[in-house]
């Protein structure tokens, strides 16, 4: 592989260093020369799936503008490679990096499903929805083989819990049998990321993901099951997705989303020098343009932490999204409501089965 040779099929196009490591790695010319002279492959550029064992799956979501209060993630790390993802900056806390290790170092948790059940049985739990997946998608090409978002489902509709899902993954039909039995008891909403209606924006973006055919053929084929579901359209981007904001909402609507919510792109941590060297690489004559683009949103950075602000930005560009958002749903979802799960039943099911006494 050639220093500035790009990586298909991936979004990060790099590992950055972990800012919590002594020792950092760097891939050298020399080192690169020396494979080619040998007929070495210097990255064979596979995913490999790694087993952990955390004590608990259930995380208290502290943020107050991310719109959960819990969520449940039964991988870290994703092979869908989107450039943007927020969620790269936490492949650090496991010892990796934030860029290539993120998509190629898959962390499973196969004793999710147990770790859940014996949270819905604990005493003190109240029954409160849990997100699928508040970090990492759930429904990843992991998903596949280890079959564990599904057996968390099961979890759920035992127990009659309330269960979120945040996808872009097709996958997820395949447990439409499961899905349609909590959705008969209203505990079940399914969130659906379509980040653009063009196809080589969404490859470039998201480079293992379905296609946004298949995206929104899914949002019609829940929606006709009766399974609410919410579209997300983040992140906006401007200069890459802004200008489709309408054509967004009408597609989605068309579907049969009830709701769409979006967020104006941050790259914080080591997600902005990752994006730069991407974006530099994809669509190098838009590069400063993007950039600077994304910084007028944050106050002249890329990063950005403020609550409440974040994930909306701020200044002339932000509120134009803002405001295009607001057209949208007045256009598109004027008269649909996205309904609020059921907590109700969880207490009568807490034991496994229906309490008779």
């Amino acid at each position: 592989m050639k220093p500035n040779e790009y990586i298909k099929g991936r979004g990060a196009q790099k590992n950055t260093d972990n800012r919590f490591a002594q020792f950092s790695n760097e891939l050298r010319d020399d080192f690169l020369e020396f494979c080619r002279i040998e007929g070495e492959i210097s990255d064979r550029n596979k995913t490999q799936y790694l087993p952990i064992f955390p004590k608990t799956i259930v995380n208290k979501v502290d943020s107050p503008d991310v719109g959960m209060n819990y969520s449940l993630n039964p991988y870290q790390g994703c092979e869908h490679g989107c450039i943007y993802c927020y969620a790269r900056n936490t492949h650090e806390y496991w010892g990796y990096s934030a860029g290539l290790d993120f998509e190629r170092k898959i962390l499973v948790k196969k004793d999710g499903p147990a770790l859940l059940e014996a949270k819905l049985k604990s005493r003190s739990w109240k029954a409160a929805t849990i997100v699928l997946s508040g970090n990492t998608d759930c429904y990843q090409p992991a998903e596949h083989q280890f079959k564990i978002t599904r057996a968390c489902l099961e979890i759920f509709l035992k127990y009659r819990h309330p269960v979120g899902i945040i996808t872009k993954n097709a996958l997820v039909l395949r447990d439409l049998d499961i899905l349609t039995q909590l959705a008969a008891d209203n505990l079940i909403g399914v969130n659906i990321s379509v980040t653009s209606l063009s196809e080589e924006t969404r490859r470039i973006l998201e480079p293992r993901t379905a296609t946004i055919k298949r995206r929104l053929e899914t949002i019609r084929h829940l929606s006709e099951n009766h399974i609410p579901v919410n579209a997300m359209l983040a992140p906006i981007i401007p200069g890459i997705n802004s200008h489709e904001i309408l054509n967004l909402a009408k597609a989605v609507s068309d579907a049969g989303a009830l709701s769409f919510g979006f967020t104006v792109v941050r790259l914080n941590g080591a997600i902005g020098r990752i994006f730069e060297d991407w974006i530099r690489k994809t669509l190098p004559d838009r590069a400063n343009k993007v950039l600077q683009q994304i910084a007028d949103c944050h106050g002249g950075s890329m990063n950005d932490s403020r609550f409440g602000i974040r994930n909306r930005g701020e200044g002339k560009i932000a509120q134009q999204i803002k405001d295009l958002a607001h057209l949208a749903r007045q256009k598109y979802f004027k008269d649909k409501v996205f309904p609020k799960l059921s907590t109700e039943l969880y207490e009568a099911h807490k034991g496994g089965q229906l309490k008779l006494f």
